[in-house]
């Protein structure tokens, strides 16, 4: 059974473990593998101090996804706030993301954040497709936007107003 709560500081290893996993897959996150522990665990200490909604899937206690936005710092953009999220692969495609991120978004909302954004590569199409079904609109395209082993790569931004 998965459940869906508030990260807390005893997630942080369990989500720097899912983080990495995912980013190694070299298909889907802005990184290639997850920051040190430590520089990880500053930034989920951070979101929680910052009140900026982050979940985290379980399955027991281990983290099996997680979806957040981290609001912008700068006054006239505060309204607004960034989009991450991921799912270990045995999880994909059984409705977890959507759950996942309408929490997610639910929490943006109450937060009082009016925009959400965020990038995702042209060729993940079952992650547009999730975007899209929670209210995402595409605003653009950014062209040969990342490089992954010697490969350009165009990315899609997407928002979602409330």
């Amino acid at each position: 059974m998965i459940e869906i709560i508030a990260i807390s500081g005893a997630h942080i290893e369990s989500y720097h473990q899912a983080l990495d996993t995912v980013a190694r897959e070299r298909r889907y996150l802005a990184f290639l593998e997850a920051p040190p522990l430590e520089a990880t665990r500053s930034f989920v200490l951070n979101m929680i101090a910052q009140r900026n909604p982050q979940f985290v899937a379980l399955s027991g206690a281990v983290v099996v996804g997680w979806c957040d936005v981290q609001r912008f710092s700068r006054p006239i953009h505060a309204h607004a706030g960034s989009l991450g999220m991921g799912l270990l692969q045995p999880f994909r495609g059984q409705g977890l993301g959507t759950w996942l991120i309408e929490q997610t978004l639910a929490a943006a909302r109450a937060a009082g954040l009016s925009r959400v954004e965020l990038s995702v590569r042209e060729g993940n199409t079952h992650a547009i497709a999730l975007y899209e079904k929670v209210g995402f609109v595409i605003e653009g395209l950014q062209r040969n936007a990342d490089r992954i082993d010697g490969v350009y790569g165009n990315v899609v931004l997407m928002a979602r107003l409330f």
